[in-house]
């Protein structure tokens, strides 16, 4: 093999074929929950309620627009991330990061369900950092 070979021609471990294929599903999950998420907010503006002293106090139908905005980028990510797209592996990343911290900020109005979304956002980050899985 040469040094100008590229690695993209080497394959895969098991290991970071498996890490890939759960990222991916975990996102395309992940991205449907939120855009159930974001859809139930803008159509029931009363649906999510919060406490009256939150320091983050977003209208409802503000945070229904952010899940449903990054529900549909986490969807399109999971499916590139199934295709091996090139640049879905930092781009699953990212907005599995900005996934956990939305939700971070989104827990005064789904306490449990916000934790779990943010434990599921952590374990893609973790599967996807694995040696082997983004190769560069």
């Amino acid at each position: 093999m040469s040094d100008h070979q590229s690695r993209s021609d080497q394959p895969l471990s098991g290991w970071a074929v498996g890490g890939i294929g759960f990222a991916a599903c975990m996102l395309v999950l992940i991205g449907a929950f939120q855009i159930v998420d974001g859809l139930s907010a803008i159509i029931d503006d009363q649906f999510y309620v919060v406490g009256e002293h939150y320091a983050f106090d977003l209208d409802v139908t503000a945070w229904g627009w952010i899940h449903l905005i990054l529900g549909i980028l986490l969807l399109l990510t999971g499916i590139a991330l199934f295709g091996r797209r090139t640049w879905a592996g930092i781009a699953a990343l990212c907005v599995a990061l900005l996934s956990a911290f939305v939700y971070f900020f989104f827990i005064p109005y789904y306490p449990l369900w916000s934790i779990l979304v943010i434990a599921l956002s952590v374990w893609v980050i973790w599967s996807l950092t694995r040696p082997g899985v983004i190769e560069t």
